[in-house]
């Protein structure tokens, strides 16, 4: 039976508002609250029976047909619904707003919240990763996007050119775990972040009205900005239904305050995860994490994804590590602190939400306990950020919550005696009638001779006197007994005083759980008026704990602080693969890369398996290392600060596209050759291998010329078109290296050592024949081999010529063009965009005059 099959004129009262509610809901999963159970009905049910492994009963409903109906247990419901939040599904939390003791109608429900990817705040997101939900706002000529991590209060927000390539570098990017998109969003971009990237995309218009989150966004100009915000905003409060002034105000990204790349870069390097296993060990995040709070795990970890371009900002942290492994005590009292410190950013955000413990509040407690130490050695370090040590709200948690308090909030025990007189007034009277029972026992066994006689209580029947079968026949009417229950090997009984001493005490434990959790209450409305300020120390904690992660992993594996000049020179002397380095069980061999400002691209030549893409990957990774502030892999380092970095490393096709993998990797080389600068980094490694031979290697010979003469980008390029070699004649930033290797007695020998000058042979046989190939396959290869080389006419590559002669515009220098092109619209204001125009227009007519 499906939900809009059914006659509503006809279902049962409670099942006609569970559909009411459902049709506010319908892209959601409704949890119904019923007594002790979530329960699921029609296609929900049949959902959750499936995902959960569930058993589908039925539910009498008022009609002919049992409704379809599957349920959990309210209190270990949320593994369940990670489980449908894993599966890509929503769900609507539906709770009883009323306690059915106190009405004689139907109780009433309602959802409480929404919980989707997104929008989630249990304990059960990755500490060491942020929880990113977006608004990505199609205005037409660019895209708006704003995202948050709600667990966190992230706010963030930027501009970014109308370009499907860039829109997924930001998606991978920061990982956004749900999207929410407008109307105008072209539905096969909303369906390639559905399939390829496996995101969560909602399609929503509606934009947030009321005022009480503007503080979000009041610092922003650009209206753009401000109503992607809003869009976002209006999602989450939708969902979440609850307090969230823990969210942040905005920080507006700009695209040249970080170093870009995009997700085949980051995937290349493995900068966060490995290709093959996907998982975190292995990868340069796995070695620099060496933080001791999940703050600063994610902070990490941010800044690996988006390394500085600020010459000032990164020297001052290479000053800090520097520091910190001089002052190396100061640094190990300094790591014995942060490792007693929680997550205080997400403590913070339940805190504003109230969905917390009176654990939380304790986990808060401890961390407060370690700022005055730490803030004292970072005085000591002489770091330029200082911290608030929050004294009044550690003292009003110590003196207040109890360290063995319960995670409930309705079971007592949270507040310490002392701290409310009423309080501790009601639980004397309670303890008094508690001490009252125990000694009634020993009384009653005296008075009765039972000896076995027992007072007990539960929460069915209440406080009892218990006495066996064998022992009932001793009971008289003068002991004033009342027989209350009936088991199979006893009898219980009720006195007129112990009912008068059960009234009491239950009273006062009824009342004590009531006056606790408004106690409670009332120290999470003072708490929460400094959340900023919290907020404001899990800043600095996340970047201190990032630095002496660095430092002791610097220190550890015997890297150098960089040199960062304004030059366009890269100079590494004995650079190492950070990870390949720390694994290895044998030594590493490390190279040194030597581009002075007179060349830009380096021509890579050399067996397979020798170390080409290693020594270009390395490269990459010891620029991204000295870009968030970290020290290198080498003897010695200098280098300048790059905006951009493209590679295009390996083969891969995107089967879900239907394109090959040469289809790919033009794609990709296109996106890399449209976006460089003249700061960027590019690594083609063996580009244009896809397709035939002379088809190949002209379109490597026309991008390396391209490379040359238009972007003047640092770029290394690996190939095995030897003929290539030849463009060292005739490109004068153009310079031929190879990966050494030695050949003795048809035994191949990889030596991994970069040299300068081309090789003419790929050993492609040997490598062959060192992956264990049949011997007489590779005796017979060998043959073919000197077939080929006997009949092979050298053709002669053709060197530059005037590969750009025919275009006689891109001859010819237009000021007004390059003024334009040197522009960035997504950071000019209205005004000055028409200011702009005017000045172009003024110019053009003086032109034609």
């Amino acid at each position: 039976m499906k939900r809009n099959e059914v006659d509503r004129s006809k279902i049962s009262p409670m099942m006609l508002q569970y559909l009411e509610i459902k049709d506010n809901y319908e892209d959601s999963i409704i949890f119904f609250r019923l007594g002790d159970f979530y329960e699921m009905f029609f296609e929900d049910a049949a959902i959750c029976s499936r995902v959960l492994e569930l058993t589908l009963t039925g539910k009498n409903a008022g009609l002919d047909e049992r409704v379809p109906m599957c349920g959990v247990p309210h209190h270990s419901a949320t593994s369940y619904i990670d489980t449908l939040i894993d599966n890509g599904y929503k769900v609507a939390i539906c709770e009883q707003l009323e306690d059915p003791k106190n009405t004689k109608k139907m109780v009433k429900r309602d959802v409480i919240q929404v919980v989707t990817r997104g929008t989630r705040l249990d304990d059960h997101i990755d500490a060491k990763d942020n929880n990113f939900i977006a608004s990505i706002y199609d205005f037409g000529y660019c895209y708006g996007i704003s995202y948050s991590d709600i667990s966190t209060g992230e706010f963030y927000v930027t501009l970014i050119d109308k370009k499907e390539e860039i829109l997924v570098r930001e998606v991978c990017k920061n990982n956004f775990k749900e999207i929410i998109v407008n109307d105008d969003m072209d539905r096969g971009i909303v369906n390639t972040l559905r399939t390829n990237f496996g995101v969560l995309v909602s399609i929503r218009k509606d934009m947030l009205e009321e005022d009480e989150y503007s503080y979000i966004y009041k610092d922003l100009k650009d209206e753009r900005l401000i109503t992607t915000i809003k869009h976002l905003l209006c999602y989450i409060l939708e969902n979440k239904k609850g307090e969230l002034k823990h969210l942040q105000k905005a920080i507006f990204i700009k695209s040249n305050d970080h170093l870009l790349f995009d997700n085949n870069t980051k995937r290349n390097l493995e900068l966060v995860e490995t290709i093959r296993n996907r998982e975190r060990q292995y990868s340069l995040l796995w070695l620099l994490d060496k933080t001791k709070t999940a703050m600063g795990s994610r902070f990490l970890k941010q800044n690996i994804e988006s390394p500085l371009t600020n010459k000032e900002d990164i020297n001052r942290r290479f000053d800090m590590i520097e520091v910190l492994q001089t002052e190396f005590i100061l640094r190990d009292d300094l790591i014995k602190e942060l490792d007693g410190v929680y997550d205080l950013e997400r403590l913070v955000s339940r805190i504003s939400y109230g969905n917390l413990n009176a654990r939380d509040m304790i986990q808060l407690k401890n961390s407060l306990s370690h700022l005055p130490r730490i803030k004292e050695i970072l005085e000591k370090l002489k770091y330029n950020k200082t911290i608030n040590t929050l004294d009044e709200v550690y003292e009003l948690l110590d003196k207040s919550i109890n360290e063995n308090a319960p995670i409930g909030l309705r079971e007592g025990n949270l507040i310490k005696s002392g701290y409310n007189s009423e309080l501790d007034e009601i639980k004397s009277i309670s303890s008094g009638s508690k001490e009252f029972i125990l000694s009634m026992e020993k009384e009653e066994r005296e008075r009765t001779g039972i000896n076995n006689l027992k007072v007990g209580f539960n929460k069915v029947f209440g406080y009892y006197i218990e006495v066996s079968n064998g022992s009932k026949d001793k009971i008289k009417d003068e002991f004033g007994y009342e027989r209350k229950q009936t088991l199979t090997n006893c009898e219980r009984f009720i006195t007129p005083l112990l009912k008068e001493k059960e009234n009491i005490i239950l009273s006062a434990e009824e009342k004590i759980i009531n006056l606790e959790y408004k106690l409670f209450m009332g120290i999470r409305e003072v708490v929460k008026r400094y959340i900023s300020e919290i907020q404001s120390v899990s800043k600095v904690i996340s970047e201190v704990d990032m630095l002496q992660s660095f430092s002791i992993v610097s220190e550890a594996n015997k890297y150098v602080r960089p040199s960062i000049v304004s030059e366009k020179v890269i100079k590494m002397k004995d650079c190492r693969h950070p990870v390949v380095e720390k694994v290895m069980k044998d030594g590493y061999v490390s190279n040194d890369v030597d581009m002075g400002v007179d060349t830009d691209i380096l021509l890579i030549t050399g067996p397979n398996m020798a170390g080409k893409s290693t020594y270009m990957r390395q490269t990459a990774i010891t620029i991204i290392m000295a870009q968030i502030g970290c020290f290198v892999p080498c003897t010695s380092c200098t280098i300048p600060i790059f905006d951009k970095i493209f590679t295009r490393i390996g083969a891969s096709d995107d089967l879900v596209s239907g394109e090959s993998t040469f289809m790919v990797e033009m794609k990709e080389a296109n996106f890399a050759l449209s976006e460089a600068t003249e700061d960027s980094l590019i690594l083609f490694d063996e580009l244009g291998r896809g397709t035939a031979t002379y088809d190949g290697m002209s379109l490597a010979q026309a991008i390396l010329e391209y490379i040359h003469d238009k972007k003047k980008s640092k770029t290394m390029f690996s190939t095995h078109y030897h003929e290539l070699t030849v463009l060292e004649q005739d490109l004068d930033r153009l310079k031929n290296v190879h990966v050494a290797a030695s050949e003795e007695d048809g035994k191949l020998t990889f030596l991994h050592k970069i040299k300068n000058g081309a090789i003419d042979k790929s050993y492609g046989i040997h490598v062959a024949s060192i992956a264990h190939l049949p011997k007489s396959l590779i005796n017979r290869a060998l043959e073919i081999l000197d077939v080929y080389e006997a009949k092979k006419v050298k053709k002669e590559t053709f060197t530059q010529t005037s590969l750009f002669d025919n275009i006689e515009e891109e001859q010819q220098e237009n000021p007004l063009l390059e003024k334009i092109k040197n522009i960035k619209p997504l950071e000019m204001t209205p005004m000055d965009a028409l200011s702009f125009v005017y000045e172009i227009n003024k110019e053009a007519s003086e032109e034609e005059e």
